[in-house]
């Protein structure tokens, strides 16, 4: 019997919507098994901090049903839970930040052998559909604040 494949997606997930959806169903189109790295809210520098603790947005990814297993980043090297987890692929977000041939580059030097992949966007199906955790803040803001 042969291994299973795994898949790895990560972000911030704050505030889950359709498009997190549609990413992590898309990312678990490419192996047997889903892990989904949460990003702790002290690593995040390219945008404002996550309105929800690290321990609650990775509880609520691990429950979405195509999720397998979900995991919080580590605190100094995003790379530690990758040689953890020994994944066949890596699936980036349509829109997050990462630079692939760099995430090549680190992963070859450190012995992880996997595939790097970008998912598709997810296109609205209705004018007033949100499909990011931003967009449903400032929804917010400008209906309650």
């Amino acid at each position: 019997m042969t291994a299973p494949t795994r898949a790895v997606a990560q972000g911030t997930f704050d505030l889950l919507h359709p498009g997190h959806i549609h990413y992590l169903e898309e990312a678990a189109t490419y192996a047997d098994e889903l892990h989904v790295i949460v990003a702790r809210r002290a690593n995040i520098t390219h945008k404002e901090p996550p309105i929800l603790s690290d321990r609650q947005r990775r509880e609520t990814v691990e429950a979405l049903g195509v999720v397998d297993e979900a995991h919080r980043g580590h605190p100094e090297d995003i790379f530690v839970p990758i040689e953890r987890i020994e994944p066949d692929v890596i699936v980036l977000g349509h829109d997050q930040h990462h630079d692939a041939d760099a995430i090549r580059e680190t992963l070859a030097d450190r012995g992880v052998d996997c595939r790097i992949e970008r998912a598709t966007a997810r296109e609205p199906t209705h004018d007033d559909e949100l499909l990011s955790s931003g967009a449903i803040i400032d929804r917010i803001l400008e209906r309650r604040g």
